[in-house]
């Protein structure tokens, strides 16, 4: 059969030049493109020599390395699937993920092989290898005996690539399925809408900054590259002054909007630092207006945000081209080629323009389902094969989808649905305010009230009964939040997403 194998797709993008660099570390070295396709063989051949069962699933919780992303790609060449784990994930939450997901082989830093070992060898876990971000570990050091010839595993579209298990902010974790055609159709799509440039154009090269087990980083970014044979420079973590050391030989940035206000706090952001760069794209979390137009203002280059889910890859872009229209901030744009996207209400009914309601998705790239959770899955997905994706959104007149809050996020106090991102929206235009989040918790009069946690800009005192008063007079009052609280900073995860289970959990009742 023609294999269907995501890695083939990349491999065949390779550009003719093999000897060319196609990843350079923020230390120096330089990874052919020829090394990749060498190292990826031996770590492929040392999986099969294992005899693993079709569908075995690779499990990783390793520090960013290119070692680490040659793991990933070998899983792929060998027909495997490929399971990222964060790397601040303890024991509790490891043990889960391995008993849950029953990986073949488990794949660790060295200094966490001894209590890993424990939990996957007690779940059943036949192999556990190590690999470090400097190049040793029982991994490399067994591939090293393989041959550099690999014949890619034959796969069908259908066949799965990665587990991506969700946050679990909400509950029990779920592991997303997503295939070798999920993710080929998304890279596929992006390189175009996008605008990757080939080699007769000039050419791509992309600053890689994210962690590698979550889709932005992983998906998102390392396939935009590897789809066009661009060159990535690899910088094992985001730090501000050297993500500004590099842009000047970059073309195209991707980052959470964490990365980019801390970079608006660097004096370095010029816009002649930026000369050779392209495009800077923004995902993960909302962005906040003032940070898109800072952005705009400072450099002269307007963010462009999309919208996707672990479940889904990427859904929704803003333009690229500017004959496609224009980048509006505060958006995540129009739903990309192949994608259907609906907002609906609460009896399931399509709503009209501009109209606050459940979105649904349906696409080339939308996840097979959950692992092992048939129930679950079915839940998700309406009679005509729509993924409900949690989200709450609009539409505008000019098919601009706008991310209003989750649904698990929504707030019925007295009957009315409060949108926590509508009352943020307002808090976060007060004078020194810098972000806020709004949560609701348990109340005995309501059911449920809104709390506003809130954080001020350098050097601004605000009070919390001030900042409730301009919403009274602004806001429905049942909209207004019952407290609020001025702290120094707001929990996020690692993609830099509030985490408000966190705030719920602290500031709701005692």
């Amino acid at each position: 059969m023609t294999s269907a194998n995501l890695f083939v797709a990349l491999r065949n993008a390779f550009p003719a030049d093999l000897d060319a660099c196609a990843v350079e570390t923020e230390t120096g070295l330089l990874y052919s493109w020829r090394d990749l396709d060498d190292a990826t063989a031996m770590v492929a051949n040392l999986l099969e020599s294992l005899q693993l069962p079709a569908g075995a699933r690779i499990a990783a919780q390793v520090e960013k390395s290119v070692e680490s992303l040659i793991l990933y790609l070998a899983t792929l060449r060998a027909g495997l699937v490929y399971l990222p784990l964060n790397t601040a994930y303890q024991s509790a939450e490891m043990a889960y993920f391995i008993q849950d997901a029953e990986p073949a082989v488990v794949v660790c830093s060295p200094d966490r092989f001894g209590w890993i070992s424990k939990l996957a060898f007690t779940a059943g876990t036949q192999y556990v290898l190590t690999l470090g971000d400097d190049r040793t570990g029982s991994l490399l050091q067994r591939a090293a005996q393989c041959s550099r010839q690999h014949t890619p595993v034959a796969v069908h579209a259908d066949d799965l690539a990665a587990i991506i298990y969700t946050s679990g902010t909400t509950g029990r974790s779920k592991g997303a399925m997503l295939t070798h055609g999920n993710l080929l159709a998304n890279a596929q799509v992006l390189k175009t809408y996008w605008g990757w440039r080939t080699p007769e154009q000039g050419g791509d090269v992309l600053l890689h900054a994210l962690p590698i087990f979550h889709v932005h980083g992983l998906f998102v970014a390392i396939h935009g590259a590897l789809i066009n044979g661009s060159k990535m420079i690899w910088l094992s973590k985001f730090d501000p002054q050297v993500v500004l050391s590099k842009l000047p030989q970059a073309t195209v940035f991707m980052g959470v909007p964490t990365l980019y206000v801390r970079l608006l706090a660097e004096p370095g952001l010029t816009p002649a630092q930026l000369c050779s760069m392209r495009l800077f794209v923004s995902g993960s979390a909302p962005m906040l207006l003032d940070t898109f137009i800072a952005w705009q203002e400072r450099t002269g280059h307007t963010i462009l945000e999309r919208y996707g889910m672990s479940e889904t890859v990427m859904l929704t872009s803003n333009p690229y081209h500017p004959h496609d229209g224009e980048r509006k901030g505060g958006t995540v744009g129009r739903p990309l080629p192949g994608v259907t996207l609906r907002v609906c209400g609460a009896q399931s009914q399509d709503l009209a323009t501009g109209e606050v309601g459940d979105i649904q998705v349906q696409g080339p790239s939308v996840f097979k389902g959950y692992w092992r959770m048939p129930e679950k899955t079915a839940e998700e997905f309406t009679a005509d094969g729509f993924f409900k994706t949690g989200d709450v959104g609009r539409i505008d007149s000019d098919g601009y989808v706008t991310i209003v809050g989750r649904s698990k996020d929504l707030i019925i106090s007295g009957g009315y649905n409060v949108y926590p991102a509508e009352v943020e929206g307002y808090i976060n235009a007060m004078p020194g305010v810098a972000e806020s989040a709004v949560v609701g918790v348990p109340d005995t009069d309501f059911g449920e009230v809104g709390v506003a946690i809130v954080v001020g800009k350098p050097g601004a005192t605000l009070a919390p009964h001030a900042i409730l008063l301009q919403l009274k007079a602004t806001l429905a009052n049942f909209k207004v939040p019952k407290r609020c609280f001025v702290v120094g900073a707001l929990p996020r995860n690692a993609m830099g997403k509030v985490q408000k289970a966190l705030l719920r959990a602290e500031y709701g009742p005692r």
